[in-house]
């Protein structure tokens, strides 16, 4: 069973910053893209970052509304995921997903097939 558990989310009031963690420990395995989702209210869960590992490259890819101000990255270890987010929205708010074995098509996170129980960001205008 995949367990993906993520930290870090809390409530803050626009321009502020955050970063979440994710333990993928409990992955227990060797993907190649791990990534972060995000469901705001009222809508459908979306791709937020992506991160592919190769040997000797982990190209990174982010939705158009988050780059430049969300950097995702992990461990030497392999161990923890992270999403490191500066400036942040009001519409950024939502439940933030952990992901495992994701897809990027046209240089988003579209897919994944595991995802954690996710942590709540809540921005403030």
């Amino acid at each position: 069973q995949v367990r993906l558990v993520e930290s870090g989310g809390g409530s803050v009031q626009a321009g502020g910053s955050l970063r979440l963690s994710c333990d993928t420990s409990g992955y227990g395995r060797s993907g190649n893209c791990m990534g972060w989702f995000r469901r705001a209210p009222g809508k459908e869960r979306e791709g937020v970052a992506a991160i592919y590992f190769y040997t000797g490259e982990s190209p990174t890819y982010y939705a158009a509304s988050v780059k430049d101000r969300f950097t995702i990255s992990r461990d030497n270890a392999d161990i923890m995921l992270y999403l490191q987010m500066h400036d942040l929205k009001p519409e950024d708010t939502g439940t933030y997903y952990c992901a495992a074995e994701c897809t990027v098509v046209g240089g988003i996170p579209v897919y994944s097939r595991y995802f954690g129980q996710g942590t709540q960001v809540t921005v403030s205008a």
